[in-house]
C-alpha cells in the first residue's frame, strides 16, 4: 500500500458510550491518551478508553484506535478513503474521528489482526 503517512496503534481498549444530549461531560470521560466528546441535539457521545467507564451505561465496548499521523491540510483529499476503502472491502466496519491535525479510524478488537494486514502494518 503507497501512503505518505504512517498509522500507529493506540494503547488500551476503547469503549463509546452514548448519555442524553444535556448531560453534562463526567470527568471520566477527559483522561487517557485520546477522548473523543460530540454533543448533537440528540446524544452525548463519548470514545475513551474502556477502562475508565463506569458499569451499567449504554455503550459499545472493544474497540482498538489507530492514528492516522497528521497533520493533514484540510485541502487533502483521499486520506480517510484510502484507509476505509480497503477495510470496507475486508468487511471490517470502523468508527472515525477527526481532529484539527489527525484522523483516528476505531476498528473492533476481533478484526484488529486483519485490518492491520489489510493495511500493511506491522507492530
Amino acid at each position: 500500500m503507497n501512503r505518505s503517512f504512517h498509522i500507529t496503534p493506540l494503547p488500551g481498549d476503547y469503549s463509546i458510550v452514548r448519555l442524553d444530549p444535556v448531560e453534562t461531560v463526567p470527568g471520566w470521560a477527559q483522561c487517557g491518551v485520546f477522548c473523543s466528546i460530540t454533543r448533537t441535539s440528540e446524544e452525548l457521545s463519548l470514545l475513551v478508553e474502556s477502562a475508565a467507564v463506569p458499569a451499567g451505561l449504554e455503550m459499545e465496548t472493544g474497540w482498538k484506535g489507530l492514528k492516522l499521523e497528521g497533520p493533514f491540510p484540510f485541502d487533502a483529499i483521499g486520506i480517510l478513503s484510502g484507509i476505509l476503502t480497503p477495510l470496507a472491502a475486508a468487511g471490517i466496519s470502523i468508527l472515525a474521528v477527526s481532529t484539527f491535525d489527525t484522523d483516528y479510524v476505531f476498528v473492533k478488537e476481533d478484526r484488529l489482526t486483519d485490518a492491520l494486514r489489510v493495511l500493511e502494518i506491522e507492530l
